[in-house]
């Protein structure tokens, strides 16, 4: 009986093996694609799925190697998957025939993952009428509203460096970016006081780490095969997650609601979608008939949706910010003279505007420099994916992808490409001059994305970012602490750009 059993499984192995080899991963083979050897049965992800990489890494060293052939084919598991190298061609994919390639393709079951119908996950006409709705969220005077906000976290965060820059000369600076990220979104997604930076075992701050304690399996089952997901009805929110931020939500939403509180934040925004139909304007002048004149039920949010989309703005904002933040300080404290140079930038911007004002961090041209350079050496999400949405010949070369096809551009690869960026592993902010950036293709840099689905909150996300470096850098100078890798390493775990282990500094008052 053993033997037989044995010899099934053998059989049966061996059976999958042959399939997945001569006929899931002939699909590029076939149309004459140039295309890296996959292994059973993963693909071309075995690294990644088996935490031997990170994924940024993974696309990084394919583009290095591949890039040539403009575009070629990988899988993803089963799934063929076409990685797009030319800049061209991304611009093809990411704007010109946008129509054609709108959907990320990520999971996304309202059903089963309330939290995961939100604007980063919707699909087709779901995500276009969202984001019509939301757009208007994110103006410039939208987000001036906020400033306030992310001010007063500025200022707590610079208390909480002075007093641990007292007890030991050796800080954890990602932790600490980290909290502040938490109680800035916290405060104008859910309108909460975390008080993370203060306490660092708070509630919200375990329930945020949480949400990106995902292994590699699973997040590669996000993002590569939702259709798994879908089909054993598996949410990839963890259902206490889920819990907490309904709860918070919606009991912050019905205080707001009874007590008539208005706050200048995210959630109000929210609100407004869901008690109008549409956001307010800016200014009663720039009121627009046909956005404000609608049959309010039909373009009423519901609570589910407005909680949702409260979500990613955490998501979004709180992991991104703070490893831009934690990587821009690392590498200021290894070059010194750049630190000096926006460091007097900021001395002379606060001094003109007598305190930190929403326009006077707009002013800090280099540091805005800086923030850049930071992000294409460490673009936090390292990989975009779209899904094909129909048949299409891609102009310029005899690929054709048909409907269903996974498309991804190696960002990470593309913004370390000495062919773009010379000498890609040195930090210069000056690559960002008006005149080094005009000689570049318009998709030499994407940290946030290009095209109609590029990410609404960019203006907040800089701006959430350099509050917590101006506020830090016009009080502190800070050195690398020993204990800091050189270069540093990345969680093989999640989908961002994340260093692996602690950023230690030496931080001394100036």
């Amino acid at each position: 009986m053993y033997m037989e059993l044995l010899g099934f499984f053998i059989i049966a192995v061996s059976a999958v093996y042959i399939y997945y080899k001569y006929v899931l991963f002939n699909f590029w083979r076939k149309k004459g694609v140039f295309y890296v050897e996959p292994i059973v049965p993963a693909g071309n992800l075995t690294a990644y799925v088996t935490g031997r990489k990170s994924l940024g890494e993974l696309y990084l060293d394919a583009y290095i190697k591949y890039k040539n052939h403009r575009a070629f084919g990988m899988y993803s598991f089963f799934k063929p998957n076409l990685v797009i190298t030319d800049l061209d061609l991304i611009r093809t994919v990411l704007t010109k025939e946008f129509p054609s390639f709108h959907d990320r393709g990520f999971f996304c079951n309202e059903k089963t993952d309330p939290l995961s119908g939100h604007l980063f996950s919707l699909p087709g006409k779901k995500w276009r009428n969202l984001r019509f709705k939301l757009g208007p969220t994110f103006t410039p005077a939208k987000i001036k509203q906020m400033f306030t906000i992310l001010k007063e976290f500025g200022r707590e965060l610079t208390r909480c460096i002075d007093n641990k820059s007292q007890e030991t000369d050796c800080i954890e600076m990602k932790d600490i970016f980290s909290r502040y990220s938490a109680d800035v979104i916290m405060s104008t997604a859910f309108g909460i006081e975390a008080n993370c930076i203060k306490d660092p075992n708070s509630e919200f701050r375990r329930w945020g780490k949480r949400v990106f304690e995902e292994n590699s399996f699973w997040v590669a089952l996000f993002i590569f095969m939702p259709q798994f997901m879908n089909f054993f009805s598996i949410p990839i929110t963890d259902r206490g997650v889920t819990r907490f931020f309904t709860k918070i939500f919606r009991e912050n939403v019905n205080y707001r609601q009874t007590s008539n509180v208005v706050r200048h934040d995210f959630m109000n925004l929210l609100i407004q979608l869901m008690e109008k139909g549409y956001v307010e304007p800016d200014d009663e002048k720039d009121t627009n008939k046909d956005t404000v004149n609608v049959t309010p039920t039909m373009n009423r949010i519901t609570m589910s949706e407005a909680t949702a989309q409260s979500y990613i703005f955490y998501l979004a904002g709180f992991e991104t910010s703070s490893t831009t933040a934690t990587y821009c300080v690392y590498e200021l404290a290894q070059h010194q003279h750049l630190q000096d140079k926006v460091r007097s930038e900021i001395d002379k911007v606060l001094e003109k505007h007598g305190e930190l004002t929403y326009d006077a961090v707009n002013e800090m041209t280099y540091l805005h420099k800086v923030v850049n350079e930071t992000l294409r050496k460490y673009p936090s999400v390292p990989v975009l994916n779209r899904i094909c949405t129909k048949d299409i010949n891609i102009p310029t070369t005899n690929i054709h992808v048909p409907k269903g096809t996974l498309i991804s551009i190696p960002v990470f690869g593309v913004h370390r490409d000495p062919s773009i960026y010379p000498d890609p592993d040195k930090f210069d902010p000056e690559r960002f001059n008006a005149d080094e950036i005009a000689t570049r293709h318009p998709c030499a840099h994407l940290p946030f994305g290009e095209g109609p689905r590029n990410c609404i909150g960019a203006r907040f996300g800089y701006l959430q970012v350099k509050v917590g470096l101006v506020s830090l850098l016009s009080k502190f100078k800070f050195k690398l602490h020993p204990r800091t890798a050189i270069p540093l390493s990345y969680d093989e775990r999640p989908f961002l750009l994340i260093p692996k282990g602690g950023v230690y500094f030496n931080i001394e008052p100036r």
